[in-house]
C-alpha cells in the first residue's frame, strides 16, 4: 500500500546518510557553498536575518558588516544537515576526537545538590548534537521539544536526538514529566531563545529590545529550586565545544510576578552574552521580536 509518510521518511533518512558519507572537510566546503546560495535565493529569511542583526548590532556595525554576518549565518545553518548526517555514523568511542567539554565542574556541582538540573540553552552552533554531550557526561538527560507538523521529519529528529540515550519531552502537557525527571535527579534541557505568544511568556530585554520569552524555566526553578546551568554547543573548526557555564543564582523574593520576570531576564542576558561571542552561529532567521508588548495584556503570572 502506498504510504507517503513512510516514503518521505526513507528519502530524508537516505539523504542524511549520503551527506554523512561525505568527508568532513569536503562537507564543510559544500555547506558554506550551499549557505551562500540560500542567502541569495531565500529572500524572506535573508530579510529577517538582516533586520534582526540590524536591530541588535545596527549601532555598532555597518550595513556591509551586517550583510556579511547574515551570509555567515546561512552558512552555519547549512552545515547542520551535513553534521547530523555525519553524526549518524559516529560511535561513542570517537566522541572525544570531535567534542570538547569546558566547565564540566559547573555541571557536576549542580548535580551534587540532588535536585536535578535545568539546562538553559539556545539555537546556537549545532544544538541538534547536544545529546552527544549528554551521553559524554554519563547523566540521564531529557530534552524539551516542540513536535514538528511534518511527521516524517519529526520522526527523523526523534531518532537522531535519542540515538545516544537522551529522552524527549513534548512541550504540551510537559510539566508532570519534567518534575518527575528532576525528582529522579536527571537533567532537563530547555531552549529559551524563541518568540512565544504573550500568554506563554514575559517581556524582558534581549539585545536592547523587549522580547516575549517563555516563563516556564523561571517557574520551574522557583517551584523546585533545581539549579539552572547554561550550556551551549558551538562549532570550532571541524569540531565542537560544549560550554557549561556557572549556575544562575535564583532570585526568589516572594513576589511571583517579579521573580519570574527577573529570573527570565537573567536567562536572556546569558543567552545574549553568548551569542555576542559567536554571532554567526545563532538562529537569526527566526522572528524573535514578533510578539509585541502591548500594555493592555495582563502582567500577572
Amino acid at each position: 500500500m502506498f504510504n507517503l509518510q513512510e516514503i518521505t521518511y526513507k528519502v530524508i533518512a537516505g539523504l542524511l546518510k549520503v551527506l554523512g558519507i561525505i568527508p568532513r572537510k569536503t562537507a564543510f566546503k559544500l555547506g558554506n557553498f550551499i549557505g551562500r546560495i540560500l542567502f541569495l535565493c531565500d529572500k524572506k529569511h535573508r530579510k529577517i536575518a538582516i533586520n534582526n542583526l540590524t536591530r541588535s548590532f545596527g549601532h555598532e556595525k555597518s550595513s556591509y558588516e551586517i550583510k556579511t554576518l547574515a551570509r555567515s549565518v546561512f552558512k552555519n545553518l547549512s552545515q547542520i544537515l551535513f553534521e547530523i548526517g555525519w553524526s549518524l555514523r559516529l560511535e561513542s568511542k570517537d566522541f572525544n576526537k570531535h567534542f570538547f567539554i569546558n566547565g564540566l565542574s559547573n555541571f557536576e556541582a549542580a548535580f551534587e545538590k540532588g535536585k536535578g538540573v535545568l539546562f538553559l540553552t539556545a539555537h546556537i552552533g549545532n544544538w541538534e548534537l547536544l545529546p552527544i554531550i549528554g551521553a559524554m557526561t554519563g547523566r540521564n538527560i531529557n530534552i524539551l521539544f516542540r513536535p514538528l507538523d511534518f511527521l516524517s521529519l519529526n520522526t527523523i529528529f526523534i531518532n537522531t536526538r535519542t540515538r545516544f540515550g537522551a529522552k524527549l519531552i513534548p512541550t504540551r502537557h510537559s510539566m508532570r514529566r519534567i518534575l518527575s525527571s528532576l525528582k529522579k535527579d536527571e537533567g532537563v534541557v530547555i531552549l529559551l531563545d524563541q518568540n512565544v505568544d504573550w500568554y506563554e511568556g514575559v517581556f524582558v530585554d534581549f539585545f536592547g529590545h523587549m522580547a516575549c520569552t517563555n516563563k516556564g524555566m523561571a517557574l520551574l526553578a522557583l517551584k523546585t529550586e533545581a539549579p539552572v546551568v547554561p550550556v551551549f554547543l558551538v562549532r570550532e573548526g571541524l569540531g565542537f565545544k560544549a560550554e557549561f557555564c556557572r549556575e544562575v543564582p535564583l532570585i526568589k523574593t516572594g513576589d511571583k510576578t517579579r521573580d519570574v520576570e527577573e529570573n527570565t531576564q537573567q536567562y536572556n542576558r546569558i543567552i545574549e552574552d553568548f551569542i555576542r561571542q559567536y554571532p554567526d552561529q545563532w538562529f537569526w532567521v527566526h522572528q524573535r521580536w514578533k510578539t509585541k508588548p502591548y500594555c493592555q495584556w495582563p502582567r500577572k503570572i
